[in-house]
């Protein structure tokens, strides 16, 4: 068949063949040496998988038309013979449907050939041994069985006489898979005499009928195809005659629908939908930026086993006003952004035994620099490509241990696949429409099957992250969540094109960005002092105000309008950090929307009065003061006796310990000093941030990180060009006066084709000889290796290496040459 596939591969056009290579792109990965190559790895288990993988249900349903009608003699079918048999039954599609859906086979060349001789490719069945869900049949299982199946009466009579438990098993075996497992003891005789012993069946009237398992094998209705030990345990499957009889009703494919399920939720307002998106994605850039506050002001220990412990996520999240399960989802977010990172621990081991700690990376600062709507774009990216599945957290790995945040066991190569995917249903569906969770899982299941079955739960994990971030509101894709899922996908598109990023937008935002901004209030550079010395910003503080505000005001609430207060603590800080009186009296004029209050003043210029009246330095260290009477106060105070002051002149005290302790100590007991250098000169300092070391974000990534890049057309047309190239050279290695392989005067000859190399193999598999091999691995590289083939066949190689004793297996795309061993 790879032959055939071949010859008609060569006859298609240059175009025909770069279509198939862009739906397909595997087949260039590496560019296979001919055409004869390509058709082998068209139809290698791995490539028609993944064909497979993006197929609709319908499609694959008629595929499974398809394999059901071929011709026994030759395995050919017809379009005529797949119509004919899709139309069967209830509810028949249209022919156009069917034909579409053929045509979608033909152009993955999942299908090949005339309409009247169709070929199905190698390695479907190996794939899905089951067409649409029927099995074997029954001359293929059991003669008696078969003789059952071709006396029609006989059938019917037999299925109208099973019992009720029986017919179960039946009906749930017609509907695939038709093979189910047996438990011990079901497949066994009775014993001699010891069917009165048998216990009533209520199902059947009364009447004690035993296994019904048993019952359907004895009557030839279920055959009996694998047995385990003393024929105790095994399997069952069900004839394919007697499944196509059950499905009578039906039709022999199932249920068919050519067309996705419906949607019957009710749209919401646009305007709605996005208002509460917009909304979300506040809460969320103002949670985040908590959270890394206060992995600065405490970083996070990493545990021995990778991640955070329980026991921070649960102060983390208790500290920002949040749930566990935000808390989580946002730093995986924040980790894959680029915006945390680890950083070694000095010494000795830290908290936990851990010798690495979590804490906010310098890209944090330039993050903190933006507006809101930018600050949401750099998560949502980063939300899309990385690789974790943070609904993982909090349940327990295959050695019953807790996954943890940022652990290694919540690492999911399928993650961003799976988001893809959902947000895909909700963008293909009209703008604002809310479809509930099951609605969205049975489009997946329609779209994808193959890829969506057993996801389930992801899929509904997608969803709850993308309410919480803001992607969508009120249960719809907001339309700044649509612009960003098509730029993501773009971009990737994009990036064979454009690999170095020459045509990228040098604006500073996307779409997505700026129609953000246009829902998110408006940021604001002036705030309202009140009486009580409470600080209300209307709305979002640009971040030169937010910088301020976090030095001379303490944070009271968050939200569209924050609260903050004015403190003496605030006052002495800000004092510390290089402000002067004169600095914040102008500070809070420019800033203030109403008049400064009398009181905040006569706060400002008490606290800068007492604020370096006291100075310390490093002699041990030493305090001085012009005021003798304060310095008085400070030695007789009985909070700091712990310091051991005494008095070296009317100005001048001194103390073993540090000035750091000096400072901290006095300034605990009520007193505001200030510390100076060796000249005398004051020495004010912000409050040093520690920073992990700079990460690179996630965002930069491909959407789908297992999805092999697409390349562009003049692209593949230029590999079609050099495969057909390849293929003129085999054709005149294979014209040209035979050449006796492996031995020479100069040594072996290696067969450089690729149909030449699968020559030697099959003669060294069947003279059981040793072989050289040349082929292509995972990473790209060339390779050789000494073996002695086993078996050659569906796709594959499989070969012994002497040396070592291990069992090899090569796919025969990637073999570039072969020579047998002189």
């Amino acid at each position: 068949m790879s032959t055939s596939l071949a010859d008609h591969l060569r006859s298609l056009p240059d175009e025909s063949l770069a279509a198939l290579l862009q739906l397909r792109p595997d087949l260039v990965v590496p560019v296979p040496a001919d055409v004869a190559a390509l058709a082998i790895r068209a139809q290698s288990r791995v490539s028609v998988s993944r064909a497979l993988d993006g197929l609709d249900q319908f499609t694959l349903q008629i595929m499974d038309a398809a394999r059901l009608t071929r011709d026994p003699a030759d395995g050919t079918t017809s379009v005529d013979g797949v119509l004919a048999l899709a139309t069967t039954g209830p509810n028949p599609p249209a022919p156009t449907a069917v034909r579409a859906a053929v045509d979608r086979l033909r152009a993955r060349f999942l299908l090949y050939g005339p309409d009247n001789a169709l070929h199905l490719v190698g390695g479907i069945d190996e794939i899905s041994p089951y067409p649409a869900g029927l099995g074997r049949p029954a001359t293929e299982l059991d003669p008696r069985t078969a003789a059952l199946c071709a006396d029609p009466a006989k059938l019917r009579r037999t299925l109208l006489s099973a019992p009720p438990s029986a017919r179960a098993i039946l009906d749930r075996l017609a509907a695939g898979p038709p093979v189910g497992s047996v438990p011990p003891g079901a497949l066994q005789a009775p014993a001699v005499g010891a069917d009165d012993d048998l216990p009533p069946d209520d199902t059947n009237g009364g009447a004690p009928t035993g296994s019904p398992v048993r019952w359907l094998v004895d009557h030839r209705l279920l055959v009996r195809v694998s047995g385990g030990k003393g024929g105790t345990t095994g399997m069952v499957e069900l004839p394919r005659e007697i499944g196509l009889l059950l499905r009578r009703e039906t039709g022999p494919l199932g249920p068919l629908s050519s067309s996705p399920p419906q949607v019957a939720a009710t749209p919401r307002e646009p305007k709605a939908a996005d208002s509460a998106g917009a909304g979300q994605t506040m809460e969320v850039v103002r949670h985040t930026e908590a959270l890394l506050e206060q992995l600065a002001a405490e970083p996070a220990p990493v545990l021995r086993s990778g991640g955070i412990g329980v026991r921070d996520l649960r102060r983390l999240a208790r500290a920002t006003g949040s749930d566990e399960s935000v808390a989580a989802l946002l730093l995986e977010v924040a980790y894959a952004a680029g915006l945390t990172g680890e950083m070694e621990l000095p010494g000795a081991a830290g908290r936990y035994g851990a010798d690495q700690q979590v804490l906010p990376t310098a890209g944090y600062e330039m993050w903190r620099a933006g507006s809101l709507a930018q600050r949401w774009e750099q998560l949502a990216r980063a939300w899309l490509t990385m690789t974790r599945q943070v609904g993982l957290v909090g349940q327990r790995d295959d050695r019953d241990r807790p996954i943890t945040v940022l652990s290694a066991e919540a690492e999911r190569a399928g993650a961003p696949a799976a988001r893809r995917a959902v947000l895909g249903v909700l963008a293909d569906l009209e703008p604002a429409a809310a479809p509930s969770a099951e609605e969205v899982l049975a489009l997946l299941d329609w779209r994808a099957p193959r890829r969506s079955r057993g996801r389930e739960n992801a899929h509904r994990e997608v969803l709850a992250e993308a309410a919480t971030l803001g992607v969508t509101g009120l249960g719809a894709l907001t339309s700044y969540g649509r612009l960003l899922l098509a730029e993501a996908t773009a971009s990737e598109d994009d990036a064979t094109d454009d690999p170095l990023g020459l045509r990228a937008d040098a604006e500073d935002g996307g779409s997505a960005i700026r129609i953000l901004d246009t829902l998110l209030p408006a940021p604001v550079d002036h705030f309202l002092v009140q009486a009580d010395l409470s600080v209300v910003v209307p709305g979002p503080p640009e971040p030169a105000l937010a910088a301020e505000l976090e030095v001379v005001a303490e944070p009271e609430s968050a939200g569209g309008a924050s609260v903050h207060r004015i403190t003496t603590g605030s006052v002495r800080r800000a004092l510390d950090a290089g402000y002067s009186a004169d600095d914040l009296h102008d500070l809070f004029r420019r800033r203030s929307r109403t008049p400064v209050p009398q009181g905040l003043a006569y706060l400002v210029d008490d606290v800068a009065r007492k604020h370096g009246g006291l100075r310390i330095g490093s002699a041990g260290a030493y305090l001085r003061s012009d005021d003798e009477a304060l310095l008085a106060e400070v030695l007789a105070d009985r909070r700091v006796e712990a310091l051991a002051l005494r008095r070296l002149a009317p100005t001048v005290l001194v103390t073993p310990y540090q000035g750091g302790r000096l400072l901290s100590v006095l300034r605990e007991a009520g007193y505001a000093p200030v510390a100076e250098d060796a000249t005398g000169s004051t020495v004010l300092t912000r409050p040093k941030a520690r920073r992990a070391p700079a990460r690179v974000s996630v965002a930069t990534r491909a959407l789908d990180p297992l999805a092999t890049p697409r390349l562009p057309l003049p692209r593949l047309l230029g590999v079609v060009e050099q495969i057909r190239r390849g293929d003129a050279v085999a054709r005149a290695a294979r014209r040209a006066p035979a050449v006796v392989r492996g031995a020479t005067s100069d040594g072996p000859v290696p067969a450089h084709s690729h149909h030449d190399a699968l020559a030697v193999l099959q003669q060294a598999v069947r003279d059981k000889a040793l072989v050289w091999v040349g082929y292509v691995d995972a990473h790209g590289a060339t390779a050789s290796r000494l073996v002695r083939p086993v078996s050659l066949g569906a796709g594959y190689l499989r070969a012994e290496d002497e040396r070592t004793e291990m069992l090899h297996t090569f796919a025969l795309h990637r073999i570039t040459a072969a020579v047998l061993e002189k």
